[in-house]
């Protein structure tokens, strides 16, 4: 078990942002979602020590989260959302003094940095003032820096934020090879589904402070109800009020498609007898498979999952 909590709360004066939490992750890679403000960064910090417990208890890597916190941040590397660069340094200066900080001898960490830098595909730039690089470069730079020393497990903050479609899915790729390859626990946090579908086996899924759902990615997707693609002819809104009337789950997706979840027991021409009681056509349905979309959305009580 690499993360264990008990009944946790950290407030922001009045502000409840993590309320009475508790979370058992054994390991791997997992994909920590929610909604902006949510308390995702909230709690990787406090995972890390940096903030202090209002109530309850945890341990990360066996390590109490009250009392060992450095001992944490020694096995633990983190890539925050928000740049964290020293000014008029280059990167491997940057990232040899991230070693030196976790306590690597100057040249252990000097060396470690150049190979560190060599994986994430840092070329001759690497001697460059990081100010001068790009948003794609000076993430893969924090990226080195969270895995300078080895760590055991690696919390990732928005890692491809403001990312190209290129860069970013060269990062995905490193966070996956990291995941399987050199067998080190992920915690990625994003708001991007799509990434978290590629990198991630299990998710947590945070909503005002509360962990609404977690679990192994594929066997939510195969807990749910039946799931179908719709698209009609006519006004859409007559269509999704009266699924609703009948107690029915939707979400938009795109093209015009609704996403609609059925109960056991009701079967596909329930959308039919909709239809033509409103005056409206069916013009596509198909049965289909349940998204890391339709499960994020579902949990949080959203129609639109990409609206977030």
């Amino acid at each position: 078990m690499i993360i264990q909590l008990n009944n946790i709360s950290i407030s922001y004066g009045n502000f409840l942002a993590l309320d009475n939490i508790s979370l058992n992750i054994e390991g791997g890679s997992i994909g920590l979602l929610g909604p902006n403000g949510a308390g995702k960064t909230t709690l990787l910090k406090t995972l890390l020590g940096f903030l202090p417990l209002h109530a309850g208890s945890g341990d990360v890597l066996g390590l109490d989260i009250k009392t060992r916190q450095l001992d944490i941040r020694r096995k633990v590397g983190y890539m925050p959302e928000n740049d964290c660069f020293i000014p008029e340094m280059n990167a491997v200066s940057f990232v040899a003094y991230a070693g030196e900080l976790c306590g690597m001898r100057r040249s252990d960490a000097t060396q470690r940095a150049h190979e560190v830098l060599d994986y994430i595909d840092v070329g001759e730039e690497r001697y460059r003032m990081i100010q001068t690089y790009s948003v794609g470069m000076r993430q893969r730079v924090k990226l080195a820096q969270a895995l300078i020393h080895d760590p055991e497990l690696l919390f990732l903050d928005e890692p491809t934020s403001g990312m190209d479609p290129s860069g970013r899915q060269k990062m995905l790729d490193l966070i996956k090879d990291i995941s399987t390859a050199k067998d080190i626990h992920i915690i990625l946090s994003s708001h991007l589904l799509p990434d978290v579908e590629y990198t991630c086996q299990s998710i947590v899924v945070i909503h005002q402070g509360k962990i609404v759902i977690q679990g192994n990615i594929e066997e939510l997707k195969g807990n749910h109800r039946r799931l179908f693609e719709v698209k009609i002819k006519g006004d859409k809104n007559i269509f999704t009020s009266a699924l609703e009337g009948l107690g029915y789950e939707w979400r938009s997706a795109e093209d015009d498609i609704l996403r609609v979840s059925l109960p056991d027991g009701i079967e596909a021409d329930i959308f039919f007898k909709v239809a033509v009681e409103h005056g409206l056509q069916i013009r596509h349905l198909a049965e289909t498979r349940h998204s890391l979309e339709d499960i994020f959305a579902q949990a949080v009580g959203e129609r639109n999952a990409e609206s977030y």
